[in-house]
């Protein structure tokens, strides 16, 4: 964890949030190859949530809303945590982490077993509290949301309204919350600024656990599809003592982190329990007329939730890998990759001309760039011998290394090797990373190689 904790910094992935002015517990800021990451996790998860589907539209709901949401849904009064404080080091814990969490003074030890006199536990609200207007008083009080999914119930009558979906259909969202954590920890997996990909998923009341299990596969498949592979994610069947209450069932999706196995996304069938709350507490209709069977009732929802920032931890964990490679002279030395699916990478082409003080190869090279950037992110231009610049992109994961040389100008060779006519012009070398293989290819036929692998 050290090493890519390291590696994110270095190369631009993840940075401490104001670290010049000493850093705040809990929060991160994505670099240029960082936010590039990101996004694609959220780009591809919009496309096959909302754009490839018919039974699910999108929104984007306000951080910000009416306090009377807070209270109908339950969070001002239960969405706690028991705080645990040491009186020895001032430290202070969730009660129910005291045996995995670090001591304040003694780091190799846990509370439990570091001798220092711990409080009773206590609950903490863990909502950030603020106020709208210019007066700080309980009335123009509310909070940061916690999560994303409160906008989506709550507009579930105008969505229903302005799009004249049936059952089932379900809201997407992608959006920021914020949780005053007791211990954020664990470099991005649990941070106080967050951000959600979320999907409420509207069904007939006695349909909640067959499209559990279909959500269930979905989601699996899914993180298949953007390279963790199924059986690096465990099913934890969450027992009901654990779940939340208002739940009657609940998966957990969990990958094996460097610090342990922790939840990548939790789907659970919350019933008709946000609906009714609603509807209770703005005394406004939130039912649903059912054309088949001519009645009306709440529908139950089934509720697949992915943490962006710990999708994206997964990605960067999956994706670290050590191996040997030839250095510039042929002597072996060792080679940082990052094994990104190609459609997960931040960058998804280098372009490189051979030798930076060729006019005729730079100008070239900015040709090919100039032809790819219209469908992907391409770097290029680096300085440097062709081997060093190979190694960089390595290490930030970029699946394809193209270089603009002398044959690109003058002609390929009959020993190349390429299946290509001799002489033949407007060729470049294409390099794939994870192999290292390399093959001669037409300008002209680039995209036709690249894009089948990064969609």
């Amino acid at each position: 964890m050290d090493k890519l904790v390291g590696l994110c910094k270095r190369r631009g992935f993840i940075f401490p949030s104001s670290e010049i002015y000493g850093g705040l517990n809990g929060a991160w800021d994505y670099g240029p190859l960082g936010v590039e990451l990101k996004r694609n996790v959220k780009d591809y998860w919009w496309r096959c949530m909302v754009q490839w589907r018919d039974d699910i539209v999108g929104m984007d709901g306000a951080i910000l809303m009416n306090r009377a949401v807070w209270k109908a849904s339950g969070h001002e009064a239960t969405f706690t945590d028991p705080l645990v404080d040491c009186k020895t080091c001032k430290s202070r814990f969730r009660a129910d982490q005291l045996e995995s969490s670090p001591c304040g003074q003694k780091p190799s030890k846990t509370p439990l077993t570091c001798g220092g006199e711990l409080t009773e536990p206590r609950q903490f609200n863990l909502m950030f509290k603020t106020y709208v207007g210019p007066v700080e008083s309980d009335h123009n009080a509310t909070y940061l949301r916690p999560e994303t999914a409160q906008a989506m119930f709550v507009q579930f009558r105008n969505v229903l309204d302005t799009t004249s979906r049936k059952l089932p259909f379900g809201i997407a969202q992608i959006g920021k919350a914020f949780r005053n954590e007791i211990n954020p920890r664990n470099f991005t997996f649990r941070s106080r600024e967050f951000e959600q990909m979320e999907v409420e998923f509207f069904v007939k009341p006695d349909t909640g656990f067959e499209w559990l299990e279909r959500w269930k596969e979905d989601r699996l498949a899914w993180y298949e599809s953007i390279g963790i592979p199924r059986e690096r994610i465990h099913v934890l069947n969450v027992g009901e003592k654990d779940r939340a209450f208002y739940s009657q069932g609940t998966y957990d999706l969990e990958y094996d982190f460097p610090f342990g196995r922790q939840e990548l996304e939790g789907i659970a069938y919350r019933t008709d329990y946000d609906l009714k709350q609603h509807q209770e507490g703005s005394g406004k209709p939130l039912d649903y007329f059912d054309e088949e069977s001519k009645t009306k009732y709440l529908p139950h929802v089934v509720e697949p939730s992915a943490g962006v920032d710990r999708t994206v931890l997964a990605l960067l964990c999956e994706a670290y890998d050590e191996d040997t490679a030839p250095d510039d002279k042929g002597n072996p030395e060792t080679r940082v990759v990052m094994r990104f699916h190609p459609r997960m990478a931040p960058v998804k082409a280098g372009v490189f001309p051979l030798l930076k003080n060729k006019p005729e190869l730079v100008g070239k090279a900015q040709e090919v760039l100039a032809m790819l950037r219209p469908h992907m992110m391409v770097q290029g231009l680096e300085s440097g011998a062709i081997g060093k610049r190979y190694r960089r992109m390595d290490e930030i994961g970029t699946p394809f290394g193209i270089t603009v040389d002398f044959e690109t100008i003058e002609g390929t060779k009959e020993s190349g090797g390429s299946g290509l006519p001799a002489g033949t012009k407007n060729t470049v070398t294409l390099r794939e990373r994870d192999t290292m293989k390399q093959e001669r290819v037409p300008i002209g036929e680039l995209l036709g190689k690249i894009l089948p692998a990064i969609r």
